[in-house]
């Protein structure tokens, strides 16, 4: 399996734009900027798409774990902050922190934290990071 997308930037650094375009045309020259990512300005950068990207992969992850259990969740939500620090010359993402909150009857709190764990740790996107990644995870 094969996923795409692409990024057209014009311009230096700092002044110039670009926009991003993914194959399934979820994101259609989505506009992102030096204001988009290191200011506070409306539009989208890296940073938050891996932040989307990784909730959605272990939230996932979770509900197969889940499933292989057989238990099903009434709720799982995933709220991810991606780290963007510097590093020398350049910036570094150094942390993936993920914040679970599940509703998942008759599950008890040892399963849960075992079925996170293991989504924390094998989820693709999680083997993808060379950062830290912690987890909060709330069964509910």
């Amino acid at each position: 399996m094969i996923r795409k997308a692409e990024a057209h930037w014009t311009g230096n650094g700092r002044d110039g734009t670009g926009a991003l375009t993914t194959a399934s045309g979820v994101l259609r020259e989505t506009p992102y900027s030096y204001k988009t990512r290191f200011e506070d300005k409306p539009g989208t950068n890296p940073e938050e798409l891996l932040a989307a990207a990784h909730a959605g992969c272990f939230t996932m992850a979770v509900a197969f774990r889940l499933q292989a259990a057989g238990f099903a969740a009434t709720s799982l939500k995933t709220d991810c902050a991606i780290s963007l620090d510097p590093d020398g010359p350049g910036f570094k993402i150094s942390r993936s922190a993920l914040k679970l909150v599940a509703q998942v009857p008759n599950l008890d709190q040892a399963q849960f934290q075992t079925f996170v764990a293991e989504a924390k740790a094998n989820c693709p996107v999680s083997r993808l990071f060379n950062a830290e990644i912690t987890l909060d995870a709330t069964l509910s």
